[in-house]
């Protein structure tokens, strides 16, 4: 093979291809990317094309494969999806004018975050390439969406917050330094899972290079501008991205315009857990988005509204003037039935800006792109005038932020045909009557056209011979082609260009003339109308600034019009919010498990928690009777009052939660050598140690892991430590099987003890999902395992045990479980028990009375006694 790999052709192509080792290089030639050699094996598996061989036979022989440039999108596509990077490789000289081999050179790196193209990405999905960089215990983390020009970055104070600010994002790329790919925390590779991970060299870290990345990028001259601290570990990890960039994309990028700092405070923080069990935009068996909170409440009908309002779920609010904005304008959409359904029928015609906006600034949109920018301006001065008479204050931002560029929007009505083709350098983009030199080439080219047509029905007619033809390739041009049988017809003015097997070519100065004008014309009308569509391109992406702040409002305004739909469809109301305590939810409903066709009625349930008698809910119950739902919705209706949304519910008061925490059901991590209960106890343990007293916790069966009396210690110990501890005094939700913990309501003034009312019929146990005061006497465990199919042999054993276990128990008082070897433990206010051990002197006092022949007073004097003798 090393005589072929020595041509001027394949020196070049491993020149470059050493350049990029970990990329499938895309490599020009024509009309086709080739790939040789391992990438041709791979790629041609990976693409299961065909895989051929220059030199074919020799011992000297390439594998090679490839595809044709003008639809390589989706071959790209297939091999990011395989997790693989593409260099692409183009011709940058034109080969006409190329001395000995093109100059060729990669323009462009592909990698999972790095795809641009409509095809490759989901429309209601943001495409983040995320990069983390750590700083003693902090981590900086920087975030861009480069098909809308997103970029963020935020400065983290722990290793869990990163890992749930990871889990919110959802990144496609994740972007670290070598040594924390090569070794990354457990907890940040736990979210990570298999996501494609690139690296940045060490020195790319240097805060003064990430300084100057930054500054150069955003024309500013110190970071401090943009409110980004030169000590901060956000700056290195922005940094990281552009460099990034730099390295990857060949091109300026101008719709990265403005660098955002996020504070992590100006949110509710929410860890993957949580996001998890609450499933906040996807389900967890089947992580889908239908039977999630955001398949719930998504009404929206732009590309640029379910982004934005998968971020507003993803982070909900916790300042409440911000909220209660979003509630005024969600408020005035749902008592303006009319206004709303217009408004979502305009906005339906409106295209993906924002990714419209992209792909002009990256000049990598097409005729068709301003054509959909095009049919959304014309959209924005219709919403301007709908919106005219609003009066919340969100809404009239949004509307003051929409721009309908009426110069832009005109001239590309002039210049753009209504269904242009794909391709840009082929014509048929540019509209007659844009431009009077275009016109008149067009002109030229349909008259040479039909010159041809006529000259050859005249050279017929001179010549006697019918079977006369005049045909065009491209290698002769047009040329005069007659049979052998004919060759004694043709003219003295002829000239001979070509002999074929049964004719002979000829051409004339006329033809010759008539060529060079016709092909001429139509060569530079390609050339003229790509010129044209590339300066109107241009124009458009100088008002990118523009485009980008009409894209966010109009995504604004469709997420208010969706929430608005749901509020009314599903006669949901707005919550009183505010910075206090109290959580009252009166007749709330789960969203998610109403909207579902289960066969019963939904149950709605009221909920009182506060930081003073109702701090802790302990609630009790057997399976299956709603507990779980009943705590879950609670949290859902907490965070979607924080959202800014209506809330299913008669009423509802939120006081702002800066967390919320779940540990609900049962999982292990096999692949770290975690058991459920293990996995369990660390959960708790998180919660534990970063709950505040403004904070939700729901807690659902602690302790269930491990034997009954471990479990019941561990979970009456972590209820104590919730209600006690000042610091982590949170508002919580506690179910709970062991029905010993009601036992803490008596001791803690801050306990309130609930249960889910159920009814027994004929050995039968039914649900009646209603919350009531007070605590469940036992499980109801065998009568559900009966409902679940449980042989009834087996039930009928379990009825017998039961009832051996229960004869033999002791009860349990609250001085037994609750007894303290702490100095300080907290006195028990409940009645002594009768029948401990210490109580045999009192036993035999009570055997002697006569109670029926006593007096009231000697009632009372015997009393005494017994309180002397406890």
């Amino acid at each position: 093979m090393s005589s072929a790999l020595h041509t001027p052709m394949m020196k070049q192509y491993l020149e470059i291809k050493s350049r990029h080792p970990d990329s499938i290089l895309f490599f020009r030639m024509g009309d086709f990317y080739e790939m040789f050699l391992e990438d041709a094996l791979l790629a041609s598996k990976l693409l299961d094309i065909t895989l051929t061989s220059r030199n074919k036979g020799g011992a000297d022989e390439i594998p090679f494969c490839g595809v044709p440039y003008h639809s390589v999108q989706p071959y790209v596509a297939r091999l990011i999806e395989a997790g693989h990077r593409v260099a692409i490789c183009e011709q940058v000289e034109d080969p006409k004018q190329a001395k000995g081999i093109v100059k060729r050179d990669v323009v462009k790196v592909v990698t999972p975050a790095l795809v641009t193209e409509a095809e490759s990405l989901a429309p209601e999905e943001n495409s983040y390439l995320l990069s983390l960089c750590p700083s003693g215990p902090r981590w900086g983390a920087a975030w861009l969406d480069l098909s809308t020009g997103e970029f963020k970055v935020s400065e983290l104070e722990s290793l869990s917050a990163t890992a749930a600010l990871a889990a919110s994002l959802a990144p496609r790329e994740l972007l670290l330094p070598e040594a924390v790919k090569r070794e990354p925390p457990a907890e940040l590779a736990l979210v990570m899972g298999d996501r494609p991970r690139s690296t940045v060299p060490d020195w790319v870290l240097d805060r003064e290079y990430a300084a100057r990345l930054v500054c150069d990028r955003f024309g500013v001259a110190l970071p401090e501008a943009l409110g980004l601290s030169p000590a901060a570990a956000a700056l290195p990890a922005s940094g990281a991205i552009l460099h990034y960039l730099q390295e990857n994309r060949h091109a300026t990028l101008p719709h990265l315009r403005d660098l955002t700092v996020v504070s992590q405070t100006d949110y509710l923080a929410l860890d993957p857990v949580t996001r998890r069990t609450l499933e906040l935009t996807a389900t967890m068996a089947e992580n889908k988005k239908a039977g999630s909170l955001l398949g719930c409440l998504d009404r929206t009908v732009t590309a640029m509204g379910a982004r934005t309002l998968k971020q507003w779920i993803a982070h909900p609010l916790v300042r409440t003037p911000e909220i209660v904005r979003r509630l005024d304008a969600v408020e005035e959409l749902a008592r303006a039935g009319e206004l709303r359904d217009e408004l979502a029928r305009l906005l339906k015609n409106i295209h993906d800006l924002e990714r419209l906006n992209g792909r002009i600034a990256m000049a990598g949109a097409n005729g068709r792109d301003l054509r959909s920018l095009l049919d959304s301006l014309e959209q924005i001065p219709v919403i301007q005038r709908l919106l005219v008479d609003t009066r919340s204050e969100l809404i009239r931002e949004c509307r003051d932020s929409l721009d309908p560029l009426d110069d832009l929007r005109d001239r590309i009505g002039r210049a753009i045909v209504p269904s242009p083709p794909f391709s840009l350098r082929e014509g048929g983009i540019i509209a007659e009557g844009y431009h009077a030199e275009l016109d008149e080439l067009r002109t030229i080219s349909r008259e040479g056209k039909g010159f041809i047509a006529r000259l050859e029905a005249r050279e017929r007619e001179r010549t006697g011979i019918g079977s006369l033809k005049i045909r065009y390739n491209r290698v002769f041009g047009y040329y005069i082609e007659i049979t052998k049988s004919n060759l004694s017809g043709v003219p003295a003015d002829y000239i001979r260009r070509q002999t074929v097997a049964n004719a002979e070519r000829f051409i004339t100065e006329e033809l010759k003339n008539y060529e060079e004008k016709v092909l001429g014309a139509e060569e530079r009308i390609c050339d003229l109308e790509y010129s044209l569509f590339q300066e109107l391109r241009e124009e458009a992406a100088a008002h990118g600034a523009a485009l980008s702040r009409t894209a966010a409002g109009l995504a604004l305004l469709d997420i208010l019009q969706g929430l608005a739909t749901v509020a009314v469809e599903r006669n949901y109301c707005r919550p009183t919010v505010d910075d206090g305590d109290r959580i009252e939810i009166i007749e709330g409903r789960h969203p998610v498990v109403e909207a579902m066709n289960l066969g019963e009625r939904f149950v709605p349930n009221d909920t009182l928690l506060d930081g003073e008698a109702h701090q802790i809910l302990m609630i009790t119950g057997p399976n299956m009777a709603g507990k779980s739902t009943y705590m879950r919705q609670t949290a859902l209706i907490v965070l979607m009052a924080q959202i800014g949304c209506f809330v299913p519910a008669t009423s509802a008061r939120i006081g702002i939660a800066d967390r919320i925490f779940t540990r609900v059901g049962a999982g292990d991590n096999l692949a770290r050598g975690q058991s459920t209960f293990m996995v369990e106890m660390m959960e708790t343990a998180h919660i534990l140690r970063n709950a505040t007293p403004k904070s939700l916790v729901v807690l659902d069966e602690i302790g269930r892991g491990t034997s009954t009396f471990d479990g019941l210690s561990i979970a009456w110990a972590v209820a104590e430590y919730l209600h006690d501890t000042e610091q982590c005094r949170a508002r919580t939700l506690f179910a709970t099987h062991y029905h010993e913990l009601a036992e803490l309501a008596a001791s803690r003034e801050r306990i309130t003890n609930l249960t889910v009312a159920v009814r027994e019929w004929n050995d039968q146990v039914i649900f009646l999902r209603t919350i009531v005061p007070g605590a469940a006497s036992h499980s109801y465990g065998i009568q559900v395992a009966r409902l679940a199919g449980m042989p009834a042999d087996v039930i009928e054993r379990a009825k017998e045990v039961l009832k051996n276990l229960e004869e033999g128990e002791f009860e349990q008082g609250a001085p037994r479980i609750a007894k303290s070897h702490r100095k300080t433990a907290i006195p028990d206010s409940r009645q002594f028990s009768l029948f401990e051990p210490q109580g045999d002197l009192l036993r035999e006092r009570l055997k002697k009375l006569n109670i029926s022949g006593m007096t009231p007073l000697e009632a009372l004097n015997l009393l005494d006694e017994l309180k002397k003798m406890v």
